[in-house]
Formats: structure tokens, C-alpha cells, sequence
């Protein structure tokens, strides 16, 4: 694991190769950081990446979203997801449901893909599938807006344990 002042050291393309997956499928998230080298800390890293994607326009934003997964969906059950998604899912037991907690998180999947236009995000590690299912329908009743704000909570606390896993501070 490098830490952070080799990763300060790092040419573009190294950065990106190592950073690149820590976003869901945006490696673009990386190439936007790695100017604001030198980091003080992963977490001023973790800051200047979640400000590229707040920053982006929204178009970016919203695609960006939807390259993120749906939860235990097709992709979950076709075993492609990344292998980061795929360890966040299954420390949350989305690996292991019955039919009918799965036929739940299709019956919210589609909802929240019609109401939003994008996946339901939410860092499930640590985390029960009832606590998850909750956060379905609590956020089911959220203003676009605040949902949005939202999922890139959500996608800042995932992002935030991918780091930690892959930089020494």
C-alpha cells in the first residue's frame, strides 16, 4: 500500500491507474485530483476527488451516478459488478437474500429509478439489508435536490473506505 507521500510523488498516470476505480467506472474523477498534489492527509485527497464530482456539471453528474450499481440488481446476480462493489454488497449480506427481500429491492429499484433517474446509493458496509431497505423508503419521499446531495454523501462515505484501503496516511 503506497502512502501518501509517494502518491504525491506520482506521475498522472500512475495516480490514475491506482485511484482511477475508486469512483465507480469514473477514473476522469482521479485526473481531476492529481493537479492539487502535494496532499496533506488521504482525507485532503479523499476532498479535492469529491470536489471534482461536485464540481462537474450536472449532465456528468447524473451519468456518473448511474454508472453506480443497483443494489442486489441484475448486476449483483450476473456477478459483474467491480470487485470493490462486489465486497461493499456482500459485507452487507446483498449476496445472500431471500426472494422476497430480493423481490423488495427490485420492487425499490424501480421506484427510485423512476422518481430519481438514477441508482439508490447508499455505503451499505456495516450496515443490516432491513436497515437498507428503510433507507429505500425514507429516501423514496426525498425532493430530487436533497436526494441528490444525498447520494454524493453516500458516495464520499464509500469512496472515503476505498481510499483508506488502498493509501497509507
Amino acid at each position: 500500500m503506497p502512502d501518501l507521500a509517494a502518491i504525491n510523488r506520482m506521475e498522472a498516470e500512475a495516480f490514475v491507474a491506482l485511484l482511477g476505480g475508486v469512483f465507480e467506472h469514473a477514473p476522469w474523477v482521479a485526473e481531476a485530483a492529481w493537479p492539487h498534489r502535494p496532499f496533506a492527509s488521504v482525507g485532503a485527497l479523499h476532498d479535492a476527488m469529491m470536489q471534482a464530482v461536485r464540481a462537474a456539471p450536472a449532465e456528468r453528474r447524473r451519468a456518473f451516478l448511474n454508472n453506480h450499481p443497483e443494489l442486489a440488481g441484475p448486476e449483483a446476480r450476473a456477478r459483474s459488478l467491480t470487485a470493490e462493489s462486489t465486497r461493499e454488497q456482500g459485507s452487507a449480506g446483498l449476496d445472500r437474500i431471500t426472494p422476497e427481500e430480493a423481490a423488495a429491492f427490485d420492487r425499490l429499484n424501480a421506484a427510485y429509478r423512476a422518481r430519481f433517474g438514477v441508482p439508490f446509493i447508499i455505503a451499505v458496509r456495516g450496515r443490516s439489508r432491513a436497515e437498507i431497505l428503510a433507507a429505500f423508503e425514507v429516501r423514496l419521499a426525498r425532493d430530487p435536490a436533497d436526494e441528490e446531495a444525498t447520494a454524493l454523501e453516500e458516495v464520499a462515505l464509500i469512496t472515503r473506505m476505498r481510499l483508506d484501503g488502498l493509501v497509507a496516511d
